[in-house]
């Protein structure tokens, strides 16, 4: 498979590193702005501002794409119309990592399990790297929405410390060389509760995003890794 990467910083050099290992060649390392070759698949981790145009490009030449790029999620219908609307693919998430995608569906249960518990209070903590531009993180965006689909005390998320009704605090913090560090935390006055997922290295994302554009090719519309997880396991 040839596969084009648009978006060569540390990530980008990781992808390229996972696709060569898996036996698949490079089309093309770009950056947003710079010529693409033809590719089979695109996978792109660029910025919030670049990404939309380069899903459009990417549909505009019929390449499938890939992309972890956060920040841009408030727009998700539109870019799922429009890439529909072109007959297009495309898998986006905000945590290519199996780990993280294990860790939501512990959250989850773990939120649910709480729901009759109403005197413990959630707090969620993200740490990153300092070159982590979007805060909070998609990855703690995600959680947060889905803790708050499971739990009937909160509505909401906001990205400080708080004690307000129905508000589940985030607190963004970031430091050198921290690829990703997600905490909630469920406490009383009796006893804390602690589940916590640990990046050690962008492997794992890039994995994630290459095993995700394998998936892709030949399939139509828009997926999350969800999808792709969902799909291996049920022909496991």
């Amino acid at each position: 498979m040839q596969i084009g990467i648009v978006g060569y910083g540390k990530m980008g050099r990781m992808v390229e590193a996972i696709a060569k290992e898996r036996g698949h060649s490079i089309a093309f390392s770009a950056g947003s702005g710079d010529t693409w070759s033809r590719a089979d698949v695109i996978i792109e981790f660029t910025r919030s501002e670049a990404v939309i145009p380069n899903i459009e490009r990417a549909m505009d030449q019929g390449i499938p794409i890939v992309t972890g790029t956060t920040g841009w999620k408030e727009r998700i219908e539109e870019v799922t119309n429009m890439v529909n609307s072109k007959g297009g693919s495309m898998v986006h998430a905000n945590n290519f990592s199996l780990g993280v995608n294990l860790f939501y569906d512990v959250s989850r249960r773990l939120a649910r399990a709480m729901a009759p518990h109403p005197d413990y209070r959630a707090q969620m903590e993200e740490t990153h790297h300092l070159q982590k531009l979007d805060s909070p993180s998609g990855t703690a965006i995600s959680l947060a929405q889905d803790l708050i689909s499971e739990h009937p005390a909160y509505d909401r998320w906001q990205n400080h410390e708080s004690t307000e009704q129905g508000t589940l605090p985030i607190i963004s913090k970031r430091e050198p060389e921290v690829p990703g560090t997600h905490i909630i935390t469920w406490e009383n006055d009796i006893d804390t509760i602690e589940i916590k997922h640990t990046a050690k290295n962008r492997k794992g994302f890039a994995l994630g995003a290459v095993v995700s554009a394998e998936w892709l090719i030949g399939r139509s519309g828009v997926f999350t890794i969800s999808d792709v997880i969902g799909s291996m396991n049920n022909a496991l």
